[in-house]
């Protein structure tokens, strides 16, 4: 359990660092290109937390923050993928805010499922 939890939970950490960073590029309106490697590195850090549920699943850990784990990984993808077309105009900053959390949210579940997970 210790080598794919740390792989993933590695991930999260990187692929997180790298998201923020493309994603006020793009919220720059300047870096469009590089929307598919934000899309890309999102799958990655997603992939990774839900190796770290499926982890905590097998350790024992609450089942209702694995599935909470789980449910928040589909979240992001459909809100990333579809937030183009939501709240469109002035207020869309308001949507690109809620993915930024959302997304922060990811990470932190990544993180809070580690931490139980090394203590179990």
């Amino acid at each position: 359990m210790d080598t794919p939890s740390t792989v993933a939970h590695w991930t999260i950490r990187v692929t997180g660092l790298i998201q923020i960073g493309l994603g006020l590029f793009i919220w720059t309106g300047k870096a469009d290109g590089l929307i598919p490697i934000h899309i890309l590195s999102g799958s990655l850090l997603i992939l990774s937390l839900w190796t770290l549920a499926a982890v905590a699943w097998r350790a024992g850990i609450v089942p209702t923050l694995v599935l909470v784990a789980v449910v928040w990984g589909l979240i992001v993808p459909v809100l990333g993928l579809t937030q183009t077309g939501i709240l469109t105009g002035n207020g869309h900053w308001v949507i690109q805010v809620i993915h930024l959390l959302v997304g922060l949210g990811a990470i932190g579940q990544g993180e809070g499922l580690y931490v139980r997970i090394r203590q179990a």
